[in-house]
């Protein structure tokens, strides 16, 4: 009996009872879906997160204070304010592996204009690096010079929320906005960024030279900063960067070795490998829970297929009288096994293929943050339908084999 023939053979046998066929698959349909739904999720949340990384700057590495100690309790990251504006300084003319750097003065404060008032998420004080790091660019006027920061200059640029709210169809540039009362004038508007990927507005931020925001709005005459931020050359320069910067504060902030440091060093593609390990750990998880649903399914095969034998005996023991083989009764059975579960895989895939794109579509709906990506993983679902397969495969190999070793004359005999 050749291929072709046993598979026509299979399909009418199956055809002659579609709802048991049908209900025998459930498990390998659900089974694959769900694999196939996970993945596909996993795939557009770890593909969002490196969307989002890049979005915060190329190869940007972030410098944070260390922590302190005071009245015998210990303080978290940034309690002690060890960073300087000469620290920012020193790491663009010393760290050959960096293209730019800048400090970051942060404040809290009320813009007005006019009549109109507003309380904008960010307001930092930084350089004219600061485009350079976060890889933004301007949408009109100009920004700040270093002149500007020398003089902490009262100008400003301003994000694509802060003109819409304080604005609205006025043009900005050139205007004066006050902040804690003292009068700044706006000579640039940022290129908008819309919402990161916990919704938080990017756009609702003004910028100040951080001379400015550190003598005139936070009323400091020391040189300290929030944080510094940093960009390398490339990404395959981050880690050598990262070391750079390291030996250059030890060696300011007189830390001898062994001591711990008083600063923290971070890069984006290290939170980004973090973020993608730990969804790929949990896609991974649900994946291996969902697959148990197809070994469900594959038992499922197993039992309908063994019922099938009992049912088919008399068949059976024709087909060996009119000179069908074992291999041939084997094949056949083993075939509509097969066939079952590759049945159940395809329609499980577009169930999945169907739940995924329904479930990216609801949480765009919900979030106005980033919008998900659709992606579809061909790769998970062509394992997928080749694990249903073997399941088919596995599962149905002993009942093909108990029908093939039926006695003809048994067989014949069978009611």
């Amino acid at each position: 009996m050749n291929a072709l023939l046993t598979l026509r053979v299979a399909l009418r046998a199956l055809g002659k009872n579609k709802m048991r066929a049908g209900l025998t698959v459930l498990g390998v349909v659900i089974g694959v879906a769900a694999v196939t739904t996970l993945v596909s999720l996993g795939q557009s949340a770890s593909t969002l997160v490196q969307r989002e990384i890049q979005g915060v700057g190329p190869n940007v590495i972030i410098i944070h204070p260390g922590s302190g100690q005071q009245g015998g309790v210990r303080g978290g990251r940034g309690s002690m304010p060890t960073l300087t504006s000469d620290d920012a300084e020193a790491l663009a003319l010393e760290c050959p592996s960096l293209i730019a750097v800048s400090p970051l003065v942060g404040a809290r404060a009320q813009v007005i204009y006019g009549n109109t008032n507003w309380s904008p998420k960010d307001i930092l004080g930084v350089t004219m690096d600061f485009l350079v790091v976060r890889n933004w660019e301007l949408r009109a006027g100009g920004f700040f010079t270093e002149r500007d920061v020398s003089a902490a200059a009262k100008v400003c640029v301003i994000g694509q929320t802060i003109v819409e709210k304080l604005f609205q169809t006025t043009n900005p540039l050139g205007q004066q906005i006050r902040i804690k009362n003292i009068p700044f004038r706006v000579i640039g508007i940022l290129q908008a960024k819309g919402a990161n990927l916990v919704g938080e507005d990017q756009d609702d931020l003004v910028l100040v030279p951080y001379t400015t925001a550190r003598s005139r709005l936070r009323g400091s005459m020391f040189n300290k900063v929030d944080v510094i931020l940093a960009s390398a050359k490339s990404a395959t320069l981050m880690e050598q960067a990262g070391h750079e910067i390291r030996q250059l504060l030890m060696e300011r902030h007189d830390i001898r070795r062994g001591e711990p440091p008083d600063f923290e060093v971070h890069t984006t593609m290290e939170i980004a490998k973090m973020l993608s390990m730990v969804m790929g750990t949990m896609t991974a998880l649900l994946s291996a829970i969902a697959g148990i649903s197809l070994l469900v399914g594959g038992v499922g095969i197993m039992n309908i297929m063994l019922v099938s034998v009992t049912e088919r005996t008399r068949e059976i023991g024709i087909r060996m009288a009119v000179g069908a083989r074992q291999r041939d009764i084997r094949r056949q059975f083993l075939v509509e096994a097969v066939v079952l579960s590759t049945l159940g895989g395809i329609v499980g895939l577009a169930l999945g293929t169907g739940a995924s794109m329904g479930v990216t579509a609801v949480i765009n709906t919900l979030t106005t943050g980033t919008k998900w990506p659709m992606l579809v993983s061909f790769k998970a679902a062509a394992l997928a339908i080749g694990f249903a397969a073997v399941v088919g495969v596995i599962f149905g190999y002993y009942p093909a084999r108990r029908a093939s070793r039926l006695d003809p004359i048994d067989a014949l005999r069978y009611e």
